[in-house]
């Protein structure tokens, strides 16, 4: 650390320390996000983009930033902030501003408060759309310039990031005509990426950083200003205007509302992190040629990861299975077809990470498609299982059959090359990921007396995947009628089990251990990964007792959540990304395992923790991680400073937690929606769910807590639907 907002924090993929996420200086003015698409836009509570530091502001489209300045000024002078408000449902920003005293020659000429200026912004289809609006409250007439100051460096994400390139491409001069000015750059991999700015009305002038408006408002009046700011669109492109470019958004985000479950509760907080979930899941979904696909999270992640887009289906499934098919339906178009060790790449794997950069198209990161994670291809596995019995949708079954028996392959063949029965990973080549579960950091993987472990490395929650993939998909076997293949599966997992518990339960530490090293030894280490084991129901009912009466200790539980590594442990760090933070996503895996077993009672302390830090979190949003410190009464998480905010499987994380709550099973062959030894957390009294469907039927039903008893009322039931309490 060399000064004290100076410091080197570890990104999702760690190349040892050649990628990670810098944070260099201190924020000054909070950031907002917007996404839509393949472009997504961070700016400051201003409106701003690029203007003070400590930021990664820009719009950027495809990985790579098409503006990285973006700033407003009357008559040369930066606005006043009065107000910054997202739309609820996160397509539209608006700012508040007012102009600042302004004198000439010691004179006053504009008093403050005069001018109301209002910005609004909003992404749709590689487009940010921005109005202006100036109105004069003053009583006598002003005249003023108004200037957008914009730039663009035209730089890859991972440069944002902080990765420094020996070599750029060229950046074109501008094109500059009586409304529009187009911004260009030839990469080195011989892509021309363009940024076109159109300004209505004419501008009275325009250059190549630069637009200015000269602005006479007499008393009460007004003027609006529109700019866009087009990603890669030819000059002549016809685009919407900006009143029908948010029109549009707006509906889009309608439609896919749509597609969810509606929940309401009895608790305010908890219907407002609620909303903002599913308002955050509605912006980071993708709609790509396979289908729906929720992106990683914003500003970092905003592309195709394999794991996260697999575990937020899975925290899902419940409530919008759709989001299932969609994410299965794109991983089985990119699983791997040739061994390809430059990428980590086998037959049979599902994809990491893929990026459409400069960066990645010239090798300069090995992310273009990267199949480094060994935990994305049995949670595909358990994913089209667990999909096939929500929905019975066969069709989709059958077309993925292919793609399951290739990953089922890897997982008996090529993830496990010494035969031992145990995945395991090590990458191919130098530039691959050190370590290739969820927790990827180079120090996450360690033995009790510090030192990391060398490979190859089996992860124990991933031996717990294989467990639950196998008897998940081994009942969809069974429906397509593959029964030999089914009993194949279920013996195979079932002689996992007897394999797992021998190899990963360790008395010392009192649950499973972290991971088996290259030489087989345990990694002693108490972590939450041991949670995540119970959600597969591989551990006995004796051990999964145990292991969750050590979460819940105050070593691992912060009042706010489960730490990811207890304290005590020779590499806690509560700062730490993964030795001893708090990832929303985590705890709700982890809750899904308590639920499995019936550990309701700890399935209600993660869900108030998390919800309580959600509460006290700006916008009631779930980042991707927070820090680890112990709850302290009246005081608020601690942030993590480069969390992405939205993250997919952080926003999922409350869905996944009122599941386990409630123990939502849905059994379509007797048309039956069961909850199983259903609870409610002290916070809810009740909790309403429309359109809940099961096959062609939709019902909706109130679920009711008085102290201990839990009871149902049918509100609507199409289809003769039951409906019942199941201990």
């Amino acid at each position: 650390m060399t000064g004290p907002f100076e410091q080197t924090l570890s990104p999702k993929s760690h190349f040892d320390t050649a990628f990670d996420i810098s944070a260099t200086a201190a924020t000054s003015r909070p950031r907002q996000t917007l996404k839509s698409g393949n472009a997504f836009a961070v700016v400051d509570s201003h409106g701003d983009i690029g203007v003070v530091a400590g930021g990664v502001d820009g719009i950027f489209h495809c990985d790579t930033r098409h503006l990285s300045r973006l700033e407003v000024l009357i008559d040369g002078a930066q606005p006043l902030l009065l107000g910054s408000n997202m739309r609820d449902d996160n397509t539209l920003l608006t700012v508040d501003l007012t102009n600042a005293d302004q004198y000439l020659e010691n004179e006053l000429i504009l008093q403050k408060d005069t001018l109301h200026i209002v910005r609004t912004f909003f992404l749709w289809q590689g487009v940010a759309y921005l109005r202006l609006g100036i109105q004069n409250h003053g009583d006598v007439k002003v005249c003023c310039t108004v200037s957008i100051v914009f730039a663009n460096d035209f730089a890859d994400i991972f440069e944002v990031r902080g990765t420094r390139r020996a070599e750029r491409g060229k950046l074109r001069s501008p094109v500059i005509d009586l409304q529009s000015i187009v911004l260009g750059y030839l990469g080195r991999d011989g892509i021309e990426r363009t940024t076109t700015l159109n300004c209505n009305p004419r501008p009275d002038r325009i250059g190549s950083g630069t637009v200015s408006y000269r602005v006479s408002l007499s008393p009460q009046s007004r003027r609006s200003i529109f700019v866009s700011i087009s990603c890669n669109k030819p000059p002549i492109a016809k685009l919407k205007s900006f009143f029908e470019g948010l029109k549009e958004a707006s509906r889009e985000i309608r439609a896919e509302k749509r597609k969810f479950i509606s929940i309401g509760t009895s608790s305010d907080v908890f219907n407002q992190v609620l909303k903002r979930s599913l308002n955050d899941l509605h912006m980071l979904t993708t709609l790509s040629k396979e289908g729906s696909y929720p992106y990683a999270g914003v500003p970092w992640y905003s592309t195709t990861f394999g794991r996260d887009g697999l575990i937020t289906a899975l925290e899902l499934l419940w409530c919008a299975p759709h989001v299932a098919k969609g994410v299965l339906t794109r991983l089985a178009a990119f699983q791997a077809i040739s061994n390809d060790p430059a990428n980590d790449a086998e037959l049979g794997k599902i994809v990491h990470e893929m990026r459409d950069g400069e960066m990645a198209a010239l090798r300069e990161i090995p992310f273009g498609r990267y199949y480094g994670s060994v935990d994305a291809i049995p949670p595909f596995v358990l994913v089209a299982g667990a999909y096939a019995e929500r929905t019975n949708d066969l069709e989709t079954m059958k077309a993925l059959w292919p793609n399951i028996e290739a990953a089922l392959a890897w997982i008996d063949g090529p993830g496990d090359p010494d035969g031992d029965g145990f995945i395991e990973y090590a990458r191919a080549t130098s530039d691959g990921l050190v370590n290739q579960g969820w927790k990827d950091s180079q120090d996450a993987i360690f033995h009790a007396d510090g030192n990391l472990a060398e490979g190859p490395i089996a992860l124990a929650e991933v031996q717990a995947y294989v467990f639950a993939a196998k008897q998940s998909i081994a009942l969809c076997a069974r429906r397509l009628g593959r029964s030999d293949c089914a009993a194949q599966l279920e013996a195979s997992a079932q002689k996992l089990k007897q394999r797992f518990e021998k190899a990963y339960w360790c008395d010392e530490i009192g649950m499973y251990a972290l991971a088996l090293d290259g030489e087989k030894r345990q990694c002693r280490v108490r972590t939450s990964n041991a949670g995540q084991v119970l959600m597969s129901g591989i551990a006995s009912p004796e051990r999964a007792r145990i292991v969750a009466d050590g979460l819940m200790r105050p070593q691992f539980m912060s009042g706010w959540g489960i730490r990811t590594v207890a304290v005590g442990e020779p590499r806690y760090n509560p700062m730490s990304y993964h030795n001893g933070s708090i990832w929303p996503h985590d705890n709700a895996l982890i809750a899904m395992g308590f639920a499995h077993y019936g550990f309701k009672a700890e399935v209600d302390l993660v869900f108030q923790g998390l919800v309580g830090a959600a509460s006290r979190m700006e916008l009631r949003r779930l980042p991707e991680l927070f820090c680890g410190f112990r709850r302290v009464r009246g005081n608020g998480p601690t942030r993590y400073p480069v969390a992405c905010s939205p993250q997919a499987w952080a926003s999922a994380a409350p869905l996944a937690l009122l599941q386990a709550s409630l123990g939502i099973r849905f059994d379509l062959d007797e048309n039956r929606i069961r909850l199983v030894r259903p609870t409610l957390p002290p916070f809810l009294d009740m909790v309403v769910l429309r359109d809940v469907r099961i096959a062609e039927n939709l019902v909706d039903f109130a679920v009711y807590r008085c102290d201990q008893t839990i009871s149902i009322e049918i509100l609507r039931n199409e289809g003769d639907v039951e409906i019942s309490i199941v201990d």
